[in-house]
């Protein structure tokens, strides 16, 4: 019954918003409610929702001050030379803005931090992709199938959870997954070659009608005519970046309050003047706040499905359809059940409850524990989709769009590299087939 709920509450959620029949929001809020409502806990929810937002509000904090924190580096030209960089070298060409955009996704994500990912990158490339006209869930895409990668590294999230759950060495988790892991690398750039022949190809037709109507010139370059954000204080905001940043992967403080500390002095260097720091942070009000919107909604959402025992169920019912008698396949089918798995829990639920279940499963059917670790690791890209991760709507906050168009167009393209994934890791015999 709980499991039959769980899977309710995020199938009707994704139908929703996908639909756009509601924002993510309310969403998030009275989708969960309704089911919990439906399975007897209505007494109870209110203090479910309470507890999913006080797991959730550091986040909210230190997402909404780090946004606010790059917008004032943007507003004050910081990536402004990186952008004349990039420009320089790739032109106009859509293919080679896109392309680019990828290899600056892969140097950003090396910390194996997808935030930091998608602050930068989507700071400093949203300006080109506005004024090439290109569509930016490009960018959206390209953090998707790039950063989960960068993850598997030894200082990565989810090989270090997995070494600790199972108690196998680390080394043990990444070492065989390094040719599946070039593959998804050399598989993010042909998609990010596609994606940028596509917009090459849309942009033309666009422009040709364009010419006919008499409105461009034919010669006409979507990106002369971009004005530079002028620059000020560069060396100061590059240097408060990098210790922000740095700081951020060392932990010297709790990540909210190192968030606090880095807007505030950005914004009283940078405009010193009150009235200009309500001036320059009016028109980003609306991205911030949808951005700790959907933390926070998403935070009841989490709550109420995890303490009514909804997302246990659905990992155990999961596990439970696995036929018996499997042996070594076991690897192989674990691995696409991931999928779903990944999608549905956080990342501590799935390394830290689930794969110990399907490691000692696993060991019945001869298949040891570094194997199951192998086969989870593609997951993460379905992972990067759930609406249970806080960057992705912070991605969807920097990309001014939504997040069902952004987990619509990317959702296909992330699947599509975790199978690949996966194979490339059957085919190195990281994962067993038989």
């Amino acid at each position: 019954m709980l499991a039959l709920l769980g899977f309710g509450t995020i199938v009707v959620f994704i139908v929703l918003v996908m639909m756009k029949k509601l924002w993510a929001v309310p969403a998030l809020i009275l989708v969960p409610l309704v089911f919990g409502l439906l399975g007897g806990f209505g007494e109870e929810l209110g203090e479910m929702m309470v507890s999913g937002l006080q797991t959730t509000a550091p986040t909210a904090v230190m997402l909404g001050f780090a946004l606010l924190f790059f917008l004032v580096m943007t507003e004050c030209g910081l990536f402004e030379p990186v952008i004349k960089k990039i420009l320089k070298v790739v032109g106009s060409d859509p293919v080679k803005i896109v392309m680019g955009t990828a290899v600056l996704t892969l140097i950003i994500s090396l910390d194996g931090d997808g935030s930091t990912a998608v602050f930068i990158v989507f700071s400093s490339m949203y300006p080109i992709y506005r004024a090439a006209r290109l569509n930016p869930l490009i960018m959206g895409v390209l953090v998707a199938i790039i950063t989960p990668t960068m993850n598997w590294m030894p200082w990565g999230g989810p090989a270090a959870r997995m070494a600790t759950a199972l108690r196998i060495d680390i080394a043990d988790v990444v070492i065989p997954m390094i040719p599946a892991q070039l593959l998804t690398f050399a598989s993010a750039f042909v998609i990010a070659y596609i994606l940028g022949r596509m917009e090459r190809r849309r942009l033309s037709k666009l422009h040709d009608e364009e010419v006919a109507a008499g409105l461009v010139e034919e010669d006409d370059n979507p990106l002369a005519n971009r004005v530079p954000i002028p620059t000020t204080k560069v060396w100061f905001n590059f240097i408060l970046t990098l210790v922000f940043l740095g700081s951020m992967v060392a932990e010297l403080l709790p990540l909210p309050a190192l968030a606090l500390i880095a807007f505030s002095i950005a914004v009283t260097v940078n405009w010193p003047n009150v009235s200009m720091q309500a001036e320059k942070l009016k028109p980003h009000g609306w991205t911030v706040l949808v951005v700790v919107l959907l933390i926070l909604a998403a935070g009841a959402f989490t709550g109420i499905i995890d303490e009514t025992g909804m997302v246990d169920a659905m990992a155990q019912s999961l596990i439970s359809v696995l036929p018996t008698g499997l042996g070594h396949s076991f690897s192989v089918i674990t691995s696409f059940v991931s999928f779903p798995l990944l999608f549905l829990l956080s990342n501590d639920g799935f390394y830290f409850g689930i794969v110990p279940i399907l490691a000692e499963t696993g060991a019945s059917f001869g298949v040891p524990p570094e194997v199951i670790a192998h086969s989870v690791l593609p997951g993460m890209f379905l992972h990067t989709l759930s609406p249970l991760n806080p960057p992705l709507y912070l991605a969807a906050g920097l990309l001014r769009t939504d997040f069902g168009s952004l987990w619509r167009f990317a959702f296909p393209w992330a699947t599509l590299i975790a199978v690949c994934a996966t194979v490339m890791g059957v085919i190195t015999g990281a994962v067993w087939l038989f």
